[in-house]
């Protein structure tokens, strides 16, 4: 069993950065694959990005590309979302997830946390 804490989000105006953690506790954190998903109000839960266990592999949606950076520092359990050039269709409720290797689906991932709101002005 994995457990999920994120944290770091807020009201942020456009333009501006914010940095997102996803800690773990429970089992091997660092045996897993980890995204990072956002749900707007209304819209279906997307994917914005994963990282591989080891981190050496990470992917994004075309959305983010360029703005954010998906990073994990393992023996501390957490993994970071570096969200840079904000803009308001990026406010959503962001989750990880931790998954047996990187996936770009919901049903791929094992364990989520309970979300964090991220709300950028414009």
């Amino acid at each position: 069993q994995v457990q999920l804490v994120e944290s770091g989000g807020g009201l942020v105006q456009a333009g501006g950065s914010l940095r997102l953690s996803c800690t773990a506790s429970g089992r091997t954190f660092s045996s897993y694959a980890v995204g990072w998903f956002r749900q707007a109000p209304g819209k279906e839960r997307e994917f914005v990005a994963a990282i591989s266990w080891s981190g050496g592999v990470t992917y994004y949606s075309d959305s983010v590309k360029g703005r954010f950076t998906i990073s994990r520092d393992n023996p501390k359990n957490t993994v970071f979302l570096q969200m840079n050039s904000l803009k308001s269709e990026d406010t959503a409720v962001y989750y990880c997830g931790a998954a047996g290797r990187v996936a770009g689906t919901i049903d791929g991932y094992d364990y989520w946390g309970q979300g964090t709101q991220v709300t950028v002005s414009s």
